[in-house]
């Protein structure tokens, strides 16, 4: 089994049930419809999580389906800000301690306000990252929403 995450060490002080699922990295396609795949699971039950910034509030962090997008006047109505933007690749790891493909709500090197996908709450459990890529933990939404301190929000949209 993995060596336990920063992510997972967070889940099991907060006595969060969970489970620790390894995949295969592909580091050509670090999508969620490879993870899904991987994982052999639908594609609307691996969230995937990205940072933003708002140009009143600062950063703030979205985590939507695989199959999704989030929706940018969405988030910004969700987060009190007028426009947000995706932030730069190149400011991930220094901002929140975790690479692309490993980028989990859970543990970041600092909190920000973070929005879940409402759609979450129709499943019994979604995977997240774990914090580094190749691992994704399996949890139910609400315990994210605890972990993670975070508000569930209408913040996806269908893909264009």
């Amino acid at each position: 089994m993995a060596d336990k995450t920063n992510a997972a060490r967070i889940l099991d002080r907060l006595r969060i049930p969970y489970e620790l699922v390894e995949y295969t990295v592909d580091p050509d396609n670090l999508a969620a419809d490879h993870v899904a795949e991987e994982l052999n699971e639908p594609i609307e039950h691996v969230f995937k999580t990205l940072v933003l910034h708002g140009d009143r509030n600062g950063y703030l962090v979205c985590v939507v389906a695989g199959n999704r997008e989030v929706d940018l006047k969405k988030a910004a109505k969700a987060s009190g800000n007028k426009k947000v933007e995706m932030i730069p690749m190149k400011d991930l790891l220094p901002l929140t301690g975790y690479i692309r493909g490993g980028c989990t709500s859970i543990g970041m090197k600092k909190h920000f306000p973070t929005f879940i996908s409402e759609e979450a709450l129709e499943f019994p459990f979604i995977y997240v990252s774990a914090g580094k890529r190749g691992l994704q933990i399996k949890l139910s939404p609400q315990d994210l929403l605890k972990a993670a301190d975070a508000e569930a929000a209408d913040i996806a949209t269908e893909p264009a």
